[in-house]
């Protein structure tokens, strides 16, 4: 029986609630169920006792729908969704790119997750995790072959771009044997020479975990005062005073505790910290039991590594971002990480220079290897073309600028020939055909109106055939053409610019669509880029493997991720302050009242 065939029957039979289920409102179902699906909570989460007595008091004559119940909701969501993606993705003219990653329950069960990356047919970038399935053994034979029957029960088996995957022997392995597969099916262009993609995020982390080595001490100190401050309403109050007598500081900017292991959250600090420097510095004076700030080299350091981290941030949140962002931007992006760290090769800083050293032998193997693929999406930028990586290269080495812009055009000529071959002038001629087929079987009123409606798609078609005779292809044209300026276009949704110009560029728009649907990273989209492992949380280990694929699938169909959670704003200082003036509001009633004063008391 097959992984559908038993999603179908387990759907039917839990869906077989009816007498369960007229007794509850089905809206009432639907909305349990996609709060759960949006928001990632446990399907238990309204059985719980706390939402029990809230529903009880919102109305106690609605019945709190089961867990089993809100399950067989999502698995019959799920067979309702499939068929429909499954349709968006063999109808597409243009092709997928997947990435792949590997996950761990509590219990070391292996999931593959594998996601599609497409432009649909609104020209809008989607990525939908397409399967979360459970592999035994996890071996690179073993999964390679559950890929394969993936791909095949999808029908995209001869509609892959790309594959990004972590950089490691096995994966080296896996995407090889994949590749070889695919290819035996005619399902790669140019032998599957673009097939194997990087994933950035690993090169990023190890690069990452340099930087805050030098700075740990430091970035251990910086979290220790933070939490000195907040630990009573006193010491809030002296910290205040201190940062208004000290003058300079920019208190509209709130101090920030981070998250463990989080990139983004970590700059947040050290960033922010920066800013209360002189306080935290002149501290002691106001309280003589602080004796955490860092000393002036640590500090110095500490704002280097702060603005050598702004790059790495800016591209960790790109991966992370739920609209993910096109090719294209991502090789402006690489392009300023390898800038930094070519700077922070002649630091003064002994220390930062070895580390630079260290990273950059990282880095090159990656940027060696995969920039081609993120450079050809640059190019299909009108924005950027060869002007814009003629400048990136000869910034970082004006020697080999020619030889790396050479090997970009001739990669990009082989994909558009290889794409569209002679399909240029046959797509003229047959579109002139049609057109008079067209105009001589019909009506006088309709060729008439026909005439009007039809007179720019004929010169456009008169265009097409003029650029013909010249030998010009649409890729000579397009590149022909001047770039686009930057401070006029800058918010351009680069997607929409080839939706607007399919009718002149028809085989180089879907050329551009494969090109710029590449992803950088090989993480689920729900998953924040960061120093740690990918593994389940423990509702999820609690659940059926085909269960936890209708679950995640789904949410990744309807809700592509979506989250509310934002910064951790509970550890701003806006919030301190605002402490401090409702303590003092606090202690003025208590005093009004006859209760005594316990200021040391800790608040949190």
């Amino acid at each position: 029986m097959s992984h559908e065939q038993v999603f179908e029957e387990m759907s039917e039979e839990k869906i077989e609630f009816d007498n369960e289920v007229d007794q509850m409102d089905s809206r009432f179902v639907e909305i349990c169920a996609s709060t759960i699906l949006a928001h990632d909570l446990p399907f238990h989460f309204f059985e719980l006792e706390g939402m029990r007595k809230y529903s009880e008091f919102l109305n106690p004559n609605i019945p709190i729908p089961p867990r089993n119940v809100i399950e067989a909701y999502v698995s019959h969501l799920y067979t309702k969704e499939k068929p429909k993606l499954k349709q968006q993705l063999t109808t597409i003219p243009n092709r997928i790119s997947l990435s792949f990653d590997l996950w761990e329950s509590n219990t070391t069960e292996t999931y593959i997750c594998l996601t599609a990356h497409f432009v649909d047919a609104n020209w809008k970038l989607n990525s939908k995790v397409i399967n979360f399935r459970l592999v035994y053994p996890p071996t690179s034979g073993e999964i390679c072959e559950r890929m394969v029957e993936l791909l095949n029960d999808w029908g995209i088996e001869k509609k892959i771009f790309s594959l990004t995957i972590d950089d490691s022997s096995e994966n080296e392995i896996l995407q090889e044997q994949l590749k070889t597969q695919l290819v035996l099916q005619n399902g790669l262009l140019c032998d599957g020479e673009f097939f194997h993609v990087n994933c950035f995020a690993r090169v990023l982390n190890q690069i990452v975990e340099e930087a805050l080595k030098l700075v740990s001490c430091g970035v251990h100190k910086i979290r220790e005062s933070i939490m000195f401050v907040r630990h009573s309403k006193s010491r809030r109050e002296k910290f205040k005073e201190c940062f208004e007598k000290v003058g300079g500081v920019d208190s509209s900017v709130h101090l920030h505790l981070d998250i463990s292991m989080s990139l983004s959250s970590t700059y947040m600090l050290l960033e922010r910290a920066l800013k209360y420097r002189c306080a935290f510095e002149s501290f002691h004076l106001y309280d003589d039991s602080y004796d955490l700030c860092p000393s002036a080299e640590e500090w110095k350091r500490v704002e280097k590594i702060c603005a050598f981290l702004l790059p790495f941030c800016e591209t960790a949140n790109m991966i992370n971002s739920t609209t993910h962002p096109t090719s294209n931007l991502y090789f402006l992006q690489v392009w300023k990480v390898q800038c930094v760290l070519v700077d922070s090769l002649g630091d003064e800083d002994e220390d930062i220079k070895k580390m630079a050293e260290r990273m950059m032998s990282k880095f090159e193997k990656y940027w060696d290897e995969y920039s081609v693929v993120l450079a050809l999406g640059a190019v299909l930028d009108p924005r950027m073309k060869f002007t814009t990586l003629a400048y990136c290269y000869s910034k970082l080495d004006a020697s080999t600028c020619e030889r790396k812009l050479q090997q970009v055009k001739r990669k990009l000529c082989m994909l558009f020939e290889k794409h569209s071959g002679n399909s240029t002038t046959a797509g003229v001629q047959r579109t002139i055909k049609e057109n008079q087929d067209q105009s001589s079987s019909m009506p006088l009123q309709k060729k008439l109106k026909s005439l009007s409606h039809g007179l720019f798609d004929e010169l456009k078609v008169h265009h097409q055939q003029l650029v013909t005779k010249t030998g010009k292809s649409q890729l000579d044209v397009y590149l022909d053409e001047s770039v686009l300026d930057f401070r006029c276009y800058a918010e351009m949704d680069v997607l929409q610019w080839w939706k607007s110009n399919n009718d002149r560029f028809p085989d180089l728009s879907i050329l551009a669509c494969d090109l710029l649907s590449v992803p950088i990273a090989a993480v689920a989209s729900d998953s924040e880029f960061c120093m740690g492992s990918r593994v389940f949380n423990k509702y999820k280990d609690r659940m059926l493997p085909m269960n936890v694929e209708a679950r995640i699938c789904t949410r990744s169909w309807l809700y592509n991720f979506f989250s509310e959670d934002g910064e951790d704003d509970d550890d701003d200082f806006e919030e301190i302050k605002n402490e401090i003036d409702n303590d003092e509001k606090m202690e003025q009633a208590s005093n009004d009242f006859g209760f005594e004063d316990n200021d040391d008391v800790d608040d949190d």
